[in-house]
């Protein structure tokens, strides 16, 4: 067994990470941490989410500064569910000790650290750290994350938008003088625990926002290697990513060719499903899938393409786990497929 630890365990995407861990054949728990000044420090993590009664009654463990080194020599792997400045300003002490990172913010993702100060509003220190991070697409990176020391998992809505891209890209059927359009809504979970008037559940009515300017939008141009036009939304509801994606595809690319480029790239995994119809968000949520499904019209060569993931899970802590198993030489999906149908 290797033996894990959890650091922001309270919030949403932490919770999520201790069930799949509880429940892990390979993995252990060890410890929780919340940051020192958390309100939950001292707290069993069931009091903070019943759902996980009965999994675990680990407590909640402040976590100062002075702790991290010993932290990060006690256990194998770190899974941080942190903000992105207590990412930033940890990591150099975590990456230190042996055991492997897989941070679930944003502050590893970007590699132009001018990018990344824009986007997230401070600087970035450790280009060492920025360069040696792995990004923690696991369909797609898989042997980059086996090796890794520092794994930096991907956004909810770049892991949607990529997946659904990527193939199409990859194999060059796109019209690159069109840029893609990236149209995601996002249920409120993924705007976080800490409760806010803006995302609060009886305020929120559907809308757009981040518009031209999420941060988001670099971290799927770098990915893609491509740029692309990203609108997010907030939508009335808890959790979930539904995108839906319009292409240009290259003069006389057929439906076939579509259908093969999506074959191809995800033939060998259990985590995207190719359906026959278009995704909708209660198929994915709480499972650690992506489903996908594209059409083209033949008359003027636009395709759409839609994909559907659970924010919490596959665009957070089951793609953190998918990463954690290929670090540690399992098959990307251990842990993972057994609780649903899959």
């Amino acid at each position: 067994m290797y033996k894990v630890s959890v650091i922001g365990a309270s919030g949403y995407a932490g919770a999520e990470l201790i069930r799949l861990i509880a429940a892990h054949p390979t993995f252990s728990l060890a410890s929780l941490h919340v940051s020192q000044q958390s309100q939950d420090a001292g707290k069993r993590i069931s009091q903070i989410h019943p759902y996980l009664t009965g999994l675990t009654d680990l407590e909640l463990q402040a976590l100062g500064p002075d702790t991290l080194s010993q932290l990060a020599e006690s256990v194998d792997a770190i899974f941080l569910a942190t903000p992105h400045e207590a990412s930033h300003d940890w990591m150099p002490t975590l990456a230190n000790g042996k055991a492997k990172i897989f941070d679930l913010s944003g502050a590893f993702r970007l590699k132009d650290k001018q990018v990344f100060q824009k986007y997230y509003g401070f600087e970035h220190c450790h280009s060492e750290l920025l360069e040696q991070a792995v990004y923690g697409l696991a369909e797609w990176n898989a042997d980059a994350i086996a090796n890794a020391k520092v794994v930096a998992v991907p956004g909810c809505y770049p892991t949607s938008a990529i997946c659904a891209l990527k193939p199409l890209i990859d194999a060059h059927l796109l019209d690159s003088a069109h840029l893609p359009i990236i149209n995601a809504v996002s249920g409120v979970s993924g705007a976080g625990r800490k409760a806010a008037l803006a995302n609060s559940f009886c305020e929120v009515s559907l809308q757009a926002y981040g518009v031209l300017n999420h941060r988001h939008q670099p971290e799927i141009c770098q990915i893609l290697a491509s740029e692309v036009i990203f609108t997010p939304h907030l939508g009335n509801f808890k959790r979930g990513i539904l995108s839906t994606i319009t292409v240009k595809t290259n003069a006389g690319v057929t439906q076939s060719q579509l259908d093969s480029a999506y074959h191809n790239a995800y033939q060998d995994t259990h985590v995207i499903r190719l359906l026959d119809h278009f995704p909708k968000v209660a198929d994915v949520v709480n499972t650690p899938h992506c489903d996908l499904h594209w059409k083209l019209d033949p008359n003027n060569g636009y395709a759409v393409i839609g994909s559907a993931i659970d924010n919490l899970l596959k665009g957070a802590s089951s793609q953190a786990i998918q990463c954690a198993n290929l670090a540690f030489g399992l098959a990307s999906e251990t842990g993972l497929l057994n609780r649903y149908n899959g």
